[in-house]
């Protein structure tokens, strides 16, 4: 079984990620750096989640109709264009002093990410046609996201000992170079041809279409808002966490994270296996429960983990939740591939990530709401249990028996349609069967008979 980095193109675009990945994550450093001069004691939070929530406008908002605008075009030119877009875009914030500055320059960095993201990802399986070698590969990329949020904070730490905070931006900036000129020495697979005389809105609107068609990818979508509703607390709460039931929010919050982010890394390593030995939506239904059921137990003993020796049982719990989060999230690229069309897969890819970003703009605010009105462990078990439902409701949309081939019969083509030639049909129906996706030949689900 080949490893995803003896694939040339698969390496650079690896390589493109991890700079891409470490370039957002100064930034993210930058940007409450940067809040924090602005508006100062009183405005900095404002002004941060300010920022934060424009981020989430414009990925729930704008991915689809950035699909949309670039379906048919050359990957490689668009990705680099708004690669280098983002770049440019680090260098004025250098010089801001006003918050209508910073903001309006970020919501422009995050419409160029919001197009960039989704189409990065579905080059990937266009890159790695083998589906084994792919769930790899999607697990390498999970582990990058992981180390970059364990990794940047630090990294930001160490050149802030030499530089002004500004100067972070110019770092960003330079990160973003390096994926800039990796992309361009990638080898890209052809381009699939827009469908002539769709539309633009009808374009962009075609991934959520098919995302609401498709039970498993509603599956997908609902095991994700699960996911975030409870890891949602660890995000925003864990530095809360850390102060208050310990005292030492700066020494054990980085050590919580970063326990956090060995157990996803690993998680994400074991994923490949469990996926083959079962199901992507086994994998992430034993990630959602498991998630649930270890924060509720976590939750139900504070006086247990404040009892051992230096939060002992929080830095097992952390690594914990680490690794049941790689379940859920490692194999929804796979999910994707596997119920669209090559044609159609960057715009379910776009519609994935404004779904995913929704339930984030969710969740987030929810943890910190409910953390600021009762205690942290009720906090946390109430996630959980809301977790819970809505994994369970996802159980049922996304069926157990789920087969890739579904037999289905075509009496509106006519006999000679190239379809029908793809995939010989008996009848006068015209029944057959193959990989059955949503597109315009197949509009609706079909259900399984017998």
């Amino acid at each position: 079984m080949k490893s995803p980095l003896s694939h040339p193109a698969f390496r650079t675009l690896f390589a493109a990620q991890i700079c891409s990945l470490l370039g957002v994550g100064l930034l993210t450093v930058a940007l409450s750096l940067a809040a924090y001069r602005i508006g100062g004691d009183a405005a900095g939070g404002r002004v941060l989640g300010m920022l934060l929530a424009l981020k989430m406008v414009a990925y729930v908002g704008l991915a689809p109709l950035a699909e949309g605008l670039f379906a048919g075009r050359n990957r490689k030119q668009v990705m680099v264009g708004l690669d280098a877009g983002r770049m440019l875009l680090l260098l004025p914030m250098l010089f801001v002093t006003e918050t209508w500055q910073i903001a309006g320059l970020a919501f422009a960095f995050f419409v160029l990410a919001a197009g960039f993201t989704p189409l990065f990802q579905s080059v990937i399986p266009d890159v790695l046609p083998d589906e084994e070698t792919y769930t790899r590969a999607l697990a390498w990329s999970r582990i990058a996201y992981t180390l970059e949020a364990v990794l940047s904070p630090v990294i930001a730490a160490l050149v802030l000992r030499l530089v002004a905070p500004e100067t972070l931006f110019l770092f960003a900036a330079l990160a973003f170079a390096g994926s800039v000129a990796f992309l361009l020495t990638t080898a890209f697979p052809a381009t699939a041809a827009a469908a002539p005389g769709v539309r633009f809105l009808a374009r962009a609107a075609k991934g959520l279409r098919i995302y609401r068609r498709t039970p498993r990818l509603r599956g997908l979508f609902l095991l994700n808002l699960a996911l975030s509703l409870a890891m949602a607390w660890v995000l925003v709460n864990t530095v809360v966490y850390a102060g208050r039931r310990f005292g030492d929010a700066e020494t054990l919050y980085p050590l919580l994270m970063a326990c956090y982010g060995g157990g996803a890394a690993l998680g994400a390593l074991l994923v490949p296996r469990l996926v083959e030995r079962r199901s992507e939506r086994s994998s992430m239904l034993m990630g959602v429960f498991g998630f649930a059921a270890l924060g509720a137990g976590f939750a139900l003993s504070p006086p247990v983990a404040a009892a051992l020796p230096f939060a002992a049982l929080p830095f097992a719990v952390w690594a914990g939740f680490g690794l049941l989060s790689s379940l859920v999230l490692t194999p929804g690229g796979l999910v994707i591939t596997r119920s669209s069309n090559r044609e159609d897969r960057a715009s379910v890819f776009a519609a994935q990530f404004s779904l995913s970003h929704a339930g984030w703009l969710l969740a987030y605010p929810l943890a910190g709401w409910l953390a600021s009105r009762i205690a942290l462990e009720t906090t946390l078990l109430i996630l959980c249990g809301l977790a819970a439902l809505v994994a369970l409701a996802a159980s049922r949309v996304w069926p157990a028996h789920d087969p890739l081939t579904r037999p289905h019969a075509h009496p509106e083509l006519p006999p000679d349609h190239p379809h029908l030639r793809e995939a010989p049909a008996s009848g006068s129906d015209h029944h057959h069967s193959h990989v059955y996706r949503i597109d315009d030949l197949h509009p609706c689900w079909t259900p399984m008979r017998g």
